[in-house]
Parts: structure tokens; sequence; C-alpha cells
């Protein structure tokens, strides 16, 4: 794979996992939701938690942003436990949590008014990131006035001013139609190619996962695990025929193939290692 420049460059965004797992609920409804997973993201890669509802993708990066504690193992961030939420993890949700009753560029820039930065000085840096995100003059517009899109557009680029070290996306596209999806998609890469952030994204969709990652890190049915951790031979920058070769649909049997499997079945054959061969000789293994 022909890695972006800055993912060579990048020097934090390091998450580590190791023997996580997590309970949730409590008394005699707790249940294990993720059991034993281990995993190391390296700086500036985009890695896709592919998995069927229910599995604990969501709960995995519910621990990643600090909101749950795991039962046991340890989740790290550049080496530093991660104890709480901070702005150092930026989350993005499937449904925007912008204030109702402030402006795009107010929403955009309310994180830099709670550090006190300077009206002027936060209204330029959102504007900037506004017109990078394709809002340029709807900066006076309220939330409620834009398009699904539109919202996630506002919300990525107000997560983004916090400059975080790892962007967490629970499903961020699961409420658009078909052709926004596909657009917002195209725009998430240009604008980690432009930020090299780490980015971690949830999706249960096995096209989005192929076109948006580095990574995809399957997760099985409850109590979630790890069962196959694929790196995709793609080069970027990446377009829409790439789900048209017969590259990525040899890749997208697998993966639903692993989704569909018994978990007390014999293991499915793995794919060939990625990393040997050319995406033209891609194949599963015997």
């Amino acid at each position: 794979m022909n890695a972006p420049l800055h993912a060579l460059q990048a020097q934090t965004g390091r998450v580590a996992l190791s023997s996580v797992s997590i309970r949730v609920g409590s008394g005699a409804d707790a249940f294990t939701a993720v059991q034993e997973v281990d995993l190391d993201i390296a700086p500036g890669e985009f890695v896709c938690l592919l998995g069927p509802s229910g599995c604990g993708k969501s709960t995995l990066l519910g621990a990643l942003a600090g909101h749950l504690q795991p039962a046991q193992g340890r989740i790290l961030l550049d080496g530093a436990a991660i104890n709480g939420p901070s702005p150092e993890r930026g989350l993005v949700f499937q449904h925007h949590t912008l204030l109702p009753w402030r402006s795009v560029i107010d929403n955009v820039a309310f994180g830099l008014k709670m550090r006190g930065q300077p009206r002027a000085a936060r209204h330029a840096a959102a504007r900037a990131l506004l017109e990078l995100v394709g809002l340029g003059g709807f900066e006076t517009r309220y939330p409620a006035q834009l398009s699904g899109g539109m919202q996630q557009r506002v919300e990525i680029a107000r997560v983004l001013l916090g400059q975080p070290r790892v962007l967490l996306m629970d499903e961020p596209f699961g409420a658009l139609d078909a052709l926004t999806r596909l657009k917002m998609q195209q725009l998430l890469l240009d604008v980690w190619d432009r930020f090299g952030t780490t980015v971690v994204f949830v999706t249960h969709d096995i096209d989005e996962a192929l076109f948006l990652a580095d990574r995809i890190v399957v997760m099985s049915p409850r109590p979630g695990r790890i069962i196959e951790d694929i790196r995709l031979p793609f080069a970027r920058p990446r377009d829409a025929s790439l789900s048209t070769s017969a590259d990525f649909n040899t890749l997208k049997r697998h993966l639903l193939a692993l989704l569909h499997h018994d978990a007390d079945a014999a293991p499915l054959p793995r794919l060939s290692p990625l990393g040997a061969v050319r995406p033209h000789e891609l194949q599963f293994a015997i």
C-alpha cells in the first residue's frame, strides 16, 4: 500500500490496547461486551472496526474516548493511560451534536471559546476549516438550516479544530442517503490526508470499510473479539472506481464470509499475507 506522507511523518496518535475486556450493565444484567482485545494502531493510520450490530464496536470506541473503563486490560494513547474524556480524542457520532441555538461558525469555534481564545482568532480558525469541508459561505446559518451531510461536515470541522491526536468516528455517515454518504467518505479521506490524524472508524458497512481504511479489524458477535486484522493493499488516493475492481470484491467476499461465519465452526481460511503480494495477486490462502 502506498502510505500517505503524513502517515510516515506523524509522531503522535499511537493507540495500544492490551487484553482489553469491557463489561456493561450492572448487577444481574451485566455482561461482557468486549473480550480480550489486543490492538496496536500506528500514528496517522486509518483503522475501521467492522462487525455485526451488537458486537461491541461502539463499546470499544467509547472506551477509547474515555467514557467507559475496561474491566481488565489497558488502553494507551502515546504511552499514557486513557482514564477519561479528553479533547485529544475527538468523537463524531452518527447524529450530530451541534448546538441548535448557535450559528455554524460558533459551533465550530465553541471549543476554542471554552479555552478562552479571542473571538476574532477562533472565528478565523473556524472559517478556514469550514472552507476545507466545503461550507464556506454558510458560517451564519444554523444547524436546522443545513442538510444531514452538511451538519456532519460542521461536526467534523468542530472536532478537527480541537486538533485531536485521534479521531473516533461511530458510524458517522450511517444516517445519510447513499450519494451523500459517498461524498462524505471522499471528503473524510481528503481531510484525513491533510491533517494526518489517527482515525478509528466504526462501521458495519463492508464497502465503506474497504474504501476508507488502511486496516480493517473484524470483530465477532458478542462478546466482541478480533477475529481478523486485514491490511488493505489499495493505493491512495482512492476514488469510487475502486469498488468495481476485482481485488475489492475478493476482499468483500472474504469479509462477508467472516461476518456470517459461525464462531463455533472450523475457522475460515485466511487471506494470503497482504503485504507480501501485489494487489492483483490477492487470493485466499488454502
